[in-house]
């Protein structure tokens, strides 16, 4: 019992770490992208070749995975816009991309964060994308209210 206290209480810390280190993840990743940019002289072809090493990648962690893959047929019964989020990803690249060497990384991630948290919100109060409802209330709109004031204070020479 107390074993398995302190497993669930590190398990639990350990997925509220995982988006931490996914956004420590992010911010280096748009540097790396802006000097790609930068080196190669041309955005279309630095965001291929990020998402390129990230397929490359992720080619490779499937290759090892466990678990069977879904029959072919599955993907022709899946509705279009569930395609999307890798088209999603290459707006995000891209314009990370123009943006981070223009405004500077911790301007261009607190505008993409504010962003972010709108549209969830959002998508939290009216249940969009099969998400449990989460109405706003004032307490998340100062929230909100705190993080512009935050990117005020950051962009604010």
């Amino acid at each position: 019992m107390f074993v398995t206290h302190y497993y669930s209480l590190a398990m639990k810390y350990f997925y509220y770490m995982l988006p931490v280190m996914a956004g420590v993840a992010i911010a280096i990743q748009s540097g790396i992208n802006s000097q790609l940019r930068m080196a190669i002289q041309h955005p279309l072809v630095a965001a291929f070749i990020s998402f390129l090493s990230g397929t490359i990648a992720l080619a490779i962690i499937l290759a090892f995975a466990r678990g069977e893959m879904p029959a072919l047929n599955v993907y022709s019964t899946i509705t279009w816009y569930k395609y999307a989020g890798g088209l999603l990803g290459v707006f995000v690249v891209f314009v990370t991309l123009f943006s981070v060497s223009q405004i500077g990384a911790a301007n261009m991630f607190m505008l993409l964060i504010f962003g972010q948290l709108l549209t969830a919100m959002l998508m939290d109060h009216f249940g969009l994308l099969g998400l449990p409802v989460n109405a706003i209330n004032a307490r998340k709109l100062l929230g909100v209210l705190l993080l512009l004031g935050g990117a005020y204070l950051i962009n604010k020479k």
